[in-house]
């Protein structure tokens, strides 16, 4: 019997914790992914590990078994990363300046603070909200060392020197329409219509201005909303359509999500200065923070039945990353748009 020790880890995580929500907090994964891999785990043992039958989620004969070997591995790797660090005598230390919208600082700051406090005490964050034009002047000149920002993955911003990106969510596109409006068969029908754009060089700006040039859409008005709140508000006094994230659009009210195509995904990018020293190492420990509070934020929706259904799990690959199949070769041109996945909640 092949055993996989990563979902032994994810059994004695379970067993630790008391449940899987539990268990997917400790381990930085969803409540979806974890339940994926003790599946998983079972079907390589053919036998059931945990008895779902009464109020609390218990751990079967083999379960327990096979949790107190997840222990010992668990035990292993704790002792190996102690004796890496102190081979190593390297502490994490120093100020950190990380710039993110008002949107995602309500969301996601405060979790990320109290994962660095927890990781590494010694370093110093600092969050100051920074939009997409300021934010990137501020890194390029080092006044920030990480800058949260939401990109159109088929247009991707190219990144300053010395910086490095992660994706930190993904999400499609939806154009939506006001409640009252009839609802559009096909994309030229809103052409001639009002709608509610944003700034050319933002993501929505750029999604909408590839949907714009692919059917053939001419607004009547275009009005300039770059705020969520603004444009939910414009959207509810049937200012005009628009085109917005599919989580977003799915829970708003007085709107109607249509079914048009809209090619191309929003993705939000944690950007953050590499080099040697100090300040690289924390700008890194700052990004490791931002990922794993975006994913608890998720977890928390999910279990909050605020979501649509589990988080969907998968590798999230930065446009500028050369392994990534998707991302633009150097020097190719940008498809749509003029200029420059989701985070949930």
């Amino acid at each position: 019997m092949d055993l996989d020790p990563r979902r032994l880890l994810v059994l004695h995580a379970i067993a630790e914790s008391g449940g899987l929500a539990s268990a997917a907090r400790r381990l930085g994964h969803t409540r979806s992914a974890v339940s994926q891999q003790l599946a998983a785990l079972e079907r390589e043992v053919g036998l059931p590990l945990v008895d779902r039958s009464g109020p609390r989620l218990e751990l079967t004969a083999g379960g327990r078994l096979l949790a107190a070997t997840g222990a010992r591995i668990d035990q292993e790797l704790t002792l190996a990363a102690q004796q890496l660090s102190a081979a190593n005598h390297h502490v994490v230390q120093g100020p950190v300046a990380i710039g993110a919208t008002p949107w995602v600082l309500s969301r996601i700051a405060a979790r990320s603070l109290a994962l660095l406090a927890q990781w590494h005490p010694g370093v110093e964050p600092r969050f100051a909200e920074a939009g997409l034009e300021d934010g990137l002047r501020q890194l390029r000149l080092g006044e920030l060392d990480v800058l949260v920002i939401t990109d159109d993955r088929d247009t991707a911003l190219p990144l300053p020197p010395a910086v490095r990106a992660q994706v930190l969510s993904e999400d499609t596109y939806r154009v939506v329409v006001p409640a009252g409006w009839e609802v559009p068969a096909t994309a030229a029908e809103l052409s001639g219509r009002p709608w509610i754009g944003a700034p050319a060089d933002s993501a929505r700006g750029r999604a909408f201005a590839r949907f714009a040039s692919t059917h053939g859409v001419t607004p009547s008005v275009e009005h300039r909303a770059e705020h969520l709140g603004t444009v939910q508000a414009l959207l509810a006094g049937a200012v005009g359509a628009a085109i917005l994230p599919a989580y977003l659009a799915a829970h708003l009210a007085q709107v109607t999500v249509t079914t048009l195509p809209v090619t191309g995904s929003q993705i939000t990018r944690t950007l953050y200065r590499t080099g040697h020293g100090s300040s690289s190492a924390a700008a890194s420990s700052a990004a490791a923070a931002l990922q794993q509070a975006t994913r608890d934020h998720a977890e928390a929706i999910t279990l909050a039945d605020q979501g649509m259904g589990d988080i969907v799990v998968r590798p999230l690959r930065d446009p500028a990353d050369p392994t990534d199949p998707a991302a633009p070769s150097p020097g190719a041109p940008r498809r749509g748009g003029t200029g420059s996945a989701r985070m949930p909640g």
